[in-house]
């Protein structure tokens, strides 16, 4: 079998343990992991503190900084088919999303890169005379990273990229899940440049997690992942009063109403749900459909549905791929059978297949006459869409927000002013309209509620990983006068 390392204070090491990573398209081992303790953990918050306050990291320019991460963003662009050959071994994510999303990676760390030299301070107007006061951004110190096994090279870059730019110094802890790509990932951060000690990167389970995010040198904790986790992280933050900024998952909102284009919001729904094989955090898994166009827009998609292609991920013709876990489908299977106890309708899918390897079908489940079905509420994480007729615009907003998620939301319309309308009455971090899974290094994501707080992508997520220096310069040459004295 394959053997990874995990990438610590410059170094690659297999640690004192390891475990197996299965294939998700046969259920077998194909790896063997490093699995990082406590002790791997406190040398690599060491390492990254050390890095941050002392070497050529913290002498560097921004904008040396900046060639550092362009040269890291060429590596990954040359190294995107490597990477996304074992992010698909690893993960079962298929490979014609690996290699046009890792591809992409690419453009984060060109994003930053270009922004490392143009976090900016401020002058002060202030109201005092013979004073000079402006404001340093700096960075805020070491970060922790926490990174997920799905889309994970696109989800440590929306961190990694800025925090370096800001000039912190990581510990990124893969999933123990699929950890394979981010492991990879961590020769070309030493090929890039990267002086020891500033991106360290290893992998484990609860007791790396907690020794991590309650590393009284940790600063900020960056988290993707799910909400039950998100609390112990920020119970865990208590300890060190770290910032946190979590990117937690959904239960996203798909609407379509009667005057949409019926055949592209179809393909834009296939997309937002059966990609990635429904494993990803912005899925659009509520449809919200207007009961005039229901049974028309229903047709459209089981016969999309039925038409995909389900097979080995590594095969460029595959369009559907196996679950990660064999954990994810069993808890789908449960949650399917407890909605259908509930009144959902299975309009297709819905069973596991026999076989090898973590496969799940693209399921629709009508929940039209199920208001209280539990697919309506949790998050599948899986290929797996529940449907709910609405008559107006107002019982449609009143369903997108019957939620405590807030992560994403898309809206299907020929009509300009109900575009608005819906924009401004969705709670969401994101909307997109007549369209839905976009994304760009430019345009911050994230969300609220139970989707988690902080924004990842754009300035916003570069600023998130300073702190504010206020600094006082008297200008006057006069003695300061003694407050004792009476005058």
């Amino acid at each position: 079998m394959d053997r990874f390392a995990q990438y610590i204070d410059g170094a690659f090491e297999e640690g004192p343990a390891m475990f197996e990573s299965l294939d998700p398209a046969t259920g077998a081992p194909w790896a063997q992991m490093p699995l990082a303790g406590a002790a791997e953990v406190e040398r690599a918050v060491a390492a990254a503190h050390r890095a941050f306050l002392s070497g050529p990291w913290p002498a560097m320019t921004a904008s040396a900084r900046g060639k550092l991460l362009h040269r890291l963003a060429d590596l990954v662009q040359a190294a995107a088919p490597r990477l996304a050959a074992l992010e698909t071994r690893d993960t079962g994510k298929i490979i014609r999303e690996t290699s046009a999303q890792i591809a992409y990676v690419a453009e984060y760390y060109r994003y930053y890169a270009g922004l490392a030299d143009k976090i900016e301070g401020a002058h002060l107007p202030i109201d005092k005379p013979d004073m000079e006061v402006w404001l340093r951004r700096e960075p805020v110190g070491v970060v922790a990273a926490i990174v997920p096994w799905n889309s994970q090279l696109f989800l440590s870059a929306v961190k990694i990229g800025p925090a370096l730019a800001a000039g912190c110094t990581l510990v990124v802890k893969a999933s123990e899940d699929g950890p394979a790509p981010l492991l990879e990932f961590a020769r070309l951060v030493q090929e890039a440049g990267f002086p020891p000690g500033v991106v360290n990167i290893l992998t484990g389970g609860p007791e790396a997690g907690r020794a991590l995010t309650t590393h009284p040198k940790v600063a900020h904790i960056a988290f993707t992942g799910g909400p039950e986790t998100a609390r112990h992280i920020v119970r865990a933050s208590a300890e060190n009063l770290a910032k946190t900024s979590l990117e937690l998952g959904g239960k996203s909102p798909f609407i379509v109403f009667d005057d949409a284009d019926l055949d592209s919001a179809a393909n834009a729904q296939v997309s937002g749900i059966f990609a990635a094989t429904g494993q990803s955090c912005v899925a659009g898994s509520r449809l919200l459909v207007q009961r005039s166009v229901k049974e028309a827009f229903l047709a459209r998609l089981k016969a999309k549905a039925e038409a995909v292609a389900i097979g080995a991920p590594d095969q460029m013709a595959t369009e559907v791929g196996p679950l990660c876990t064999a954990r994810q489908r069993d808890r789908i299977v449960a949650l399917i059978a407890r909605s259908v106890a509930a009144g959902a309708v299975i309009v297709t899918g819905g069973v596991a297949p026999e076989g090898p390897g973590f496969y799940f079908p693209p399921t629709i489940l009508d929940c039209t006459n199920a208001p209280d079905a539990p697919c309506l509420r949790e998050e599948f994480f899986g290929p797996i869409l529940s449907v709910v007729a609405f008559d107006t615009e107002d019982q449609a907003l009143v369903l997108a927000n019957d939620t405590e998620y807030g992560l994403a939301s898309g809206v299907f319309t020929r009509s300009l002013t109900r575009a608005h309308r819906m924009i401004r009455g969705i709670r969401a971090g994101i909307v997109w309209v007549n369209t839905y899974r976009a994304v760009s290094p430019i345009a911050p994501f994230g969300g609220h509620g139970l989707s988690g707080h902080g924004r990842e992508g754009g300035m916003a997520a570069a600023l998130d990983y300073t702190t504010v220096k206020t600094v006082w310069l008297r200008t006057s040459d006069d003695p300061i006068p003694d407050p004792f004295v009476m005058r």
